[in-house]
This record gives structure tokens, sequence and C-alpha cells, in this order.
């Protein structure tokens, strides 16, 4: 076997994939290698770097791979579009910067699997708190000194006023760091934004060490599929271009994101038999569990009109775009928020064991690609089940790594999923028909008060329900027939020197925005890549420890 070109082979340059760029090449003696199929995050670039830019990117083949799913059977055979960033710093480029680990349960549920006993809570967080810088929390649960910047969303203004008082007048309660001892009850939301500028994974993790001679990143570089000289993998085939090139790594690691990771093992030859001998790919390793598992949030919009004239809808006017654009060169005005600044966690039903319902509170009526439901003022909730038991799949169309593969949800297709549904719009609106709201409501553009019934709402939610972009889980770790990947050292089962290490790993999606775990995830990683002992588990005694602030965030 001839020499490695690298030591490590990065495939993608996405979230998890600036982590480990960072951390494996501190070691002078490791040759680093990323492959981005994306292009660079220009520092001139105001798409990406102003934060209430923040839906234009979406659905821009400059930016966004944009893939669509199946028709979902329980939607209306309707195809859902899921952005997903090509560039350097991956969908943290184009996300909307929010910031949430989701619930400790999360993690102590990991843990109860075999195999991920070292997935709890208490050896999560001190992971969480080495990435991060954040200037608010409890020292205990929050990083002081990591790449990762943090802010707290301000969320001042007559209609954040409202939704704290909703929230209280509604029976919930009040946290202080939905990242800390209490996710449920509402609060102002981290964000991932610095001096009013969106800090991805990039900016965080690659820019500081881009001039260290043993990293290299390619851009615009495809990978089609990972090489191997029997079981191990020896490097990554790639195009740029109309040519294709090759390069050798020691070990690769696949950081793709959690469609991009399960279609280039597919494409690699590893997955499910049966599939890879149908489009003509020789079979290195049968892992039928590569592409399984596939999980996601879907969400809604509860918006309504507003009678006063104090929401954010004049800034998004573009008679004012230009002046937002200049104010925002300058550090002030409204082009540094993401506006996704406040929101909560509930649960939707009394014998949930911890909150299953996430929301996020716009001064806006708008959706992600930027249309408004009303001319004038307007508020929205964002609303949707966290845990959701529908579970779907993705799977290569052909052995042509530019076919997009066939991606299905199934969105609405259990019963317990139809359920929280229902609950969810009750929720969302309770909430909003509290006496805090009365001064500013004009009544409720969406759903509209044609929809009332159970059947109503499902059918709504099916017409109109949208990705929150949160893909995950196809390529899930564990040591059961199922898994993928090794638990502690992220190696793919069956290969040597092979591998994954993001979102696709996750056995289950998390309570919340899944950027933040995926972050946490990779940390871990390159710990357990360069061989360093695991950080030793922090374990919180949230009775003792958070008998007083849990009180005081009571209802």
């Amino acid at each position: 076997m001839s020499e490695p070109d690298y030591d490590y082979v990065i495939v993608g340059g996405g979230s998890a994939g600036c982590v480990l760029a960072n951390r494996l090449s501190a070691d002078p003696n490791q040759r680093v290698l990323v492959l981005e199929a994306g292009r660079p995050d220009a520092w001139w670039d105001v798409l990406i770097h102003m934060p209430a830019a923040l839906a234009l990117p979406l659905g821009s083949r400059f930016y966004d791979w944009g893939y669509l799913s199946d028709p979902e059977p329980h939607m209306n055979d309707r195809e859902v579009y899921h952005a997903r960033g090509k560039l350097l710093g991956g969908s943290s480029s184009i996300n909307g910067m929010i910031f949430q680990r989701g619930n400790r349960a999360d993690y102590d549920g990991w843990a109860t699997q075999a195999g991920l006993e070292r997935w709890s809570y208490a050896h999560c967080l001190p992971y969480f708190k080495r990435m991060e810088t954040a200037a608010d929390g409890d020292d205990r649960y929050r990083g002081r000194d990591g790449p990762l910047s943090i802010e707290r969303g301000r969320a001042q203004g007559p209609l954040f006023d409202a939704l704290f008082e909703a929230a209280k007048q509604a029976g919930h309660g009040i946290t202080e760091d939905v990242n800390g001892a209490q996710q449920e009850g509402f609060g102002r939301f981290d964000r991932t934004i610095r001096n009013g500028k969106r800090w991805s994974a990039a900016r965080a993790y690659y820019h500081p060490v881009k001039s260290r001679p043993n990293l290299e990143v390619r851009f615009r570089t495809h990978a089609t599929r990972v090489l191997f000289e029997g079981n191990r993998a020896v490097g990554v085939e790639y195009t740029k271009g109309r040519s294709t090139a090759s390069v050798r790594g020691r070990e690769v690691i696949s950081c793709g994101g959690a469609i991009n990771s399960a279609q280039l093992l597919q494409l690699s030859g590893i997955g499910p038999a049966e599939l890879l001998r149908d489009c003509d790919i020789p079979v290195v390793q049968d892992l039928p569990g590569v592409g399984e598992n596939l999980q996601d949030h879907l969400e809604v919009y509860v918006q309504h009109r507003c009678d006063k004239p104090v929401s954010m809808a004049p800034n998004i006017k573009w008679r004012w775009r230009p002046w937002i654009g200049l104010q925002w060169l300058a550090g002030t005005g409204p082009g540094m928020t993401n506006h996704f600044e406040a929101g909560g966690f509930v649960r939707g039903h009394a014998s949930a064991a911890y909150p299953n319902l996430m929301i996020h509170f716009l001064p806006l009526a708008i959706r992600y690609d930027g249309t408004t439901a009303t001319s004038g003022h307007g508020y929205q909730i964002h609303i949707g089940p966290m845990l959701s038991d529908a579970r779907g799949r993705l799977r290569i169309r052909s052995k042509n790594a530019k076919d997009m593969p066939s991606l299905q949800f199934n969105y609405l297709s259990t019963e317990r999923d139809r359920r929280e549904w229902i609950e969810a719009i009750h929720c969302a609106r309770d909430l909003l028909s509290q006496p805090a709201f009365q001064e500013f409501d004009a009544g409720e553009i969406s759903p509209g008060p044609d929809v009332r019934s159970d059947d109503e709402i499902i059918n709504w939610v099916a017409r109109d329900g949208e990705t929150a972009l949160h893909p995950s889980c196809t390529c899930r770790m564990g040591v059961d027939k199922l898994a993928v990947v090794d638990p502690d050292t992220f190696r793919v089962h069956g290969v040597e020197g092979l591998r994954v290490v993001d979102a696709a790993v996750m056995p289950t999606i998390t309570n919340a925005n899944i950027y933040a775990p995926v972050m946490m995830i990779a940390e871990k990683a390159a710990d357990a890549i360069l061989g360093n002992e695991p950080m030793q588990p922090l374990s919180i005694d949230i009775d003792a420890a958070d008998a007083a602030l849990l009180k005081s965030c009571a209802p």
C-alpha cells in the first residue's frame, strides 16, 4: 500500500468538519485535508454574515444543496424542500443561528441504550462547555473560553413583553437559561452571533487556524466515493468541475451531515446490500442501517395580525434594506438580530416526562422564504413536536453521486405524532389568546378561524407544515445489527479507516435545534480520534444544586 497523502481526509467542511479541522490539525505532525463541495464563506458576503438576512441564502444554488423529499404520503403527497448549507461552515453558515443543547433527558435517554453508556448528559456537558463562550448563564453549565461565541437575545419591546406575560398567564414557567439547569419554560434564546455578525462553525473553528501549514481545504470538490483496499478505506475520489481525481488518507472522516454522509457510504459500497446491487455498486460491507432511522422536526407558523405598529414589519420592506445594511456595517440596527430572540419549551400533555414542544416567537409574520401573510404588522410563533416517533429513510437512486438521494421522512405517519400535533396547535392558540396579547391582537392569520377540529388541524399541518431543517440519525451509533457507527470511536462497523462524525450518528433526535448537539458530538469525536482521554463527566445533582432555581422558574 502506497504512503497516504494525508493523515486525515475530512469529507465536508460543515459544522462538524470545521471542528475536526481545528482539533486534528493542532498537532503539527498530522496532515489534515478538508474536501468541501461548496465555496468559501467570503468575508464580503452580507447574505451569510448579516443575521437578519438569514432567509435570503435559502433556495439559492450558491449556498444551498436544495434537497426535496419524495412525495410525503401523509402530507398530501407534497415534496418538502430541505435546505442544507453548501459552503464552508455548512448549514451553520445559513441557519437561523439558534443555539440550543436540548434537554438533559435526551442524552440520559441515549445512555440507556447498549453501548451508549458514555453519552449521558454528565458525559456530554463538559464538551458543551469546552466549545462555547457564553456571556450569560451559570458557570456550572456554561463555558466561558471556547471557540463558539454565544449571545443571548435581547427580546425587548412590547411584543416580547407580552410573550413572557402570556406565558405566565397560560401556566408556563420562566427560565433564565434553556441551555442551563432548566430547559422548560419561556426565556431569551442563545444565538451564534458575535458583535452583530453570524458566528458560524467556520468563523469559530476554521478561520483562527487556517494558516496552519498542515491544514488544507479544497473547495468545490464533490466527494463521489470512499476508496477501499479490501475493507480498509484508503482515500476519497472526488470531482472538481469536469475533472475526477482522488486523494489518499490514513483515515477518512465523513462530516457531510445526515443526508450527505449516508449517501456517501452507500455510494462507496456500505449499506443495505440489496440496494447497492440494484445500483450496480460492489458491496464492501452490508450494513442495513445506513440511511434508515431518518428523523427531523416539522413545524408550522401560527400567525396573528397586530393592531399596533410595534412589530418588526417595516424592517423587511425592500425600500429600507439599503439603510439597514449601512447600519449593520456600522455595527448597529435591526440587521444585527436573527429575530429568534425568545421562545419556550413546554409539555403538550400532562403525562410527558419532559417538554416535547418547542416554540420560537418572532415579532413578525413571515415565512422562511421571506413571504409575508400580511402587508401590515404581525407576530407569530413557530411550533412543533420535538420527539416525534415518525421514522424515515434515505436511499441513493443510482451510483451517480450527483443524483439527489431519495428522502422519505414519513411526517404525520403515526398516531402519536398526529396527537402531539393537535396538542401543539391548541398550546399555541392558548398562548396567543392570553390577556397579555389582547391589546395587539387583530386576528389569527394562520391557520385561521376555519381550522378548529382535530381533523382540520391535521389537514392544515399536512398542507402547511415545513421542515425545521434538522435531518439526523441516518448512520446512528450503537452496537446492534442496525447500528452503523461505534459509539466510542465513531468508526463504521465492519470496515477500517472510516469514521462518521455529524448529525447522522445521533441515535434519536434531540429536543431542540440540532446545531449545538452536532458541535458537541464533533468535540467528543476529536478526543476519540486523537486517542485522548475523554473529559471527565460532570454530574450535577439537579435536585440539590438547582432546587431554588427550579422553584423560581415554576409557574
